[in-house]
Formats: structure tokens, sequence, C-alpha cells
């Protein structure tokens, strides 16, 4: 069982963190662990598994993220995931949506450690690589300060020992999915806690962390963090994170360099099916706060929606961007 490299990774999002935006965000940072979408037992077991675990073998280490509340459906697509390649396994613990909520899992399963503590334990039974878990520090009227130890220390007895907290609570009704991203308050001294009471578990925390200063203020306190929609909305902090976070000296990558990957990408997927907008639509932030982002994003977003639509049209908006700018280094 080999230890991922926790320091930082990318957080799992749904409609986003695809296999196309974690290629991308590979070329970005080689040291970042990367996440899937969350993807629910059910459909591993019996939907198309190519489809919907196929990946470039570059966005290693890569999290597969399961959904599900069966500790033996869990078990049997953890192990599917394994087979498929993925670096570790990690439980949703923390989805908040509808959806989610009417197959019992996600962030209502905070109610019931026992029955997660049960479902890591069977998936650790059936795969050899690492099983993670990702929650909130609580649902709804628990007060997370005495709901949270309890939790983790209840998992931990199925043999989890790394905790991905998002330190907010999930607010199962009366708030959307994208209001518990932002409303509930974060509680980031209450996550640093966790890593003091329990310091031979691996505590990586997650929610509202938008820089690299962000970062090493965390991780002076706890073992890793977990950049979301900073990390997909303004992709290119992401070129800083092999130097900023694990000390990495390897020559500066480009916006240019970036994009002229991604084209190359974008020729070998397009007989496999893959529509240009498919894959450029991770691609809209690149150059957030540059001279020239709108006009990037204009033609990315409009343009390459049309049928017609070739990888050539990447090239066709960095033309259009300043050439100062597509040479700078992170």
């Amino acid at each position: 069982m080999t230890a991922l490299p926790a320091k930082f990774s990318v957080a799992p999002m749904i409609d986003w963190t695809d296999r196309h935006c974690r290629f991308f965000h590979r070329l970005l940072t080689k040291r970042a662990v990367l996440y899937t979408e969350m993807i629910v037992a059910d459909a591993i077991i019996h939907g198309d598994r190519e489809y919907l675990l196929g990946f470039d073998a570059s966005e290693h280490p890569n999290v597969l993220q399961l959904g599900g509340s069966d500790p033996a459906k869990l078990a049997k697509a953890a192990l599917i995931g394994e087979k498929f390649g993925y670096d570790a396994i990690n439980l949703n613990i923390g989805c908040p949506s509808d959806r989610v909520q009417s197959g019992a899992f996600g962030a209502c399963l905070m109610q019931d450690p026992d029955l997660v503590r049960d479902c890591i334990t069977a998936m650790r039974q059936a795969v050899s690589c690492p099983v993670t878990v990702k929650c909130r520090i609580g649902v709804d009227q628990q007060i997370p300060s005495q709901v949270l130890p309890d939790f983790i220390e209840r998992v931990a007895q199925g043999g989890a020992t790394t905790f991905i907290i998002h330190a907010r609570k999930a607010w199962l009704e009366g708030l959307s999915p994208k209001e518990n991203r932002t409303i509930p308050p974060l509680d980031y001294g209450l996550v640093h806690a966790m890593k003091d009471r329990f310091p031979k578990l691996e505590i990586i925390i997650n929610g509202g962390i938008t820089t690299m200063a962000d970062c090493h203020d965390h991780l002076a306190k706890v073992d890793g963090v977990m950049m979301g929609r900073a990390a997909y909305e303004t992709p290119w902090i992401l070129s800083q994170v092999d130097k900023e976070i694990f000390g990495l000296s390897a020559p500066p990558v480009t916006r240019r360099q970036i994009v002229s990957a991604m084209q190359n990408y974008l020729e070998q997927e397009l007989p496999k099916g893959v529509k240009v907008h498919n894959v450029t639509r991770h691609m809209l932030g690149l150059f957030h706060g540059c001279p020239g982002a709108r006009r990037w994003r204009q033609i990315l977003t409009i343009e390459a929606t049309k049928p017609e639509a070739k990888p050539s049209l990447l090239q066709k908006a960095l033309d259009e961007m300043p050439q100062e700018i597509l040479d700078q280094a992170a």
C-alpha cells in the first residue's frame, strides 16, 4: 500500500473533474493528487466502466471517489476501480445534493458513523490500495465539535487512516448544493484540532482555500490541503504547486506549452467521439486575470460548441492573446 503525496490535492467536483479536466490539470502539476468526480457504486457495477473509469496514464496519482452506503457494493466497486489502476479509493461523506440524500449516502452518512465504518472495512478488505474518507464537520443541527471527533474515531475503527475534511457543515434541507459550498461558515480551527487529537491519522483540510499562502498556513497544522473551485476556475495556480508545496525545481511550464499539449490531446480524443467543447470547457480560466482573458473565454465558450469545431480552435484563441503572457512561466 503506497502512500499518496497528500500535501496537495485537487478536490473531486461533480461535472468538473472528469478525465479531460484531470489531463489538463496534470499538465500544470506533476505532484498534486487528482480525483474523479463522485461515481455511484451501482453505476460502476452495472454501467459502462470504460466510460466511467477510463483515464490517461499521465493522471497518476489519481483517486477514484465513490458514493454509496452498501458495504458489499462499495467493496465491489472499489475492487473494479483498483483493477482499472486508480491509486486510491475515496468514500464521499460530504455531498449534500438531493439525489445523494435520496440514495442515503453522501453527507447524510455523517449521522451514521457505524455504517461508514462498515463500508470502510468492506472496501479495505477488497482492495490493497489506500481507502480514504472525505467528510464534512457535521450536518444540520449537529454540533461539529461533538460529532466530528466521534465520527473520526468510529470510522477509524474500520481502518481508515486518512480523513479529508471540508471545514463546513452541510445543511441537508434549506440550502442547495451550491449554497452548501459557500454559506455555512468555515471552521478551520476544528479541523486543525482533529490533527492534534488524532496525531496518527492523516488529516487533510478542504474548503475556501484559494492561494499558496493559504496552503502554507494550513500545512503548518495539518498533513495536507485540498483545493476545489479555485483550482478549477483559476487553474494557473496549479502551476505553482510543484515548486511551492513540494519544493521541486523542474523547468517551469508556460501557457503556450499547456495549450499546445491540450491541442494534441484533442487530436487524439476526437476520433473517439469526444467533442471539442468536452475538453475546452475546463480551460476557460487558464488566462484568468490576464489581458485578453475575456476573448479567450468567448472563443472557447461560443465557437468550441459548434458542430464543426476542430482542435485548431485552441490555436486561434491563443493567437489572440498577448504574446508576452504566453511564455511567462509560473
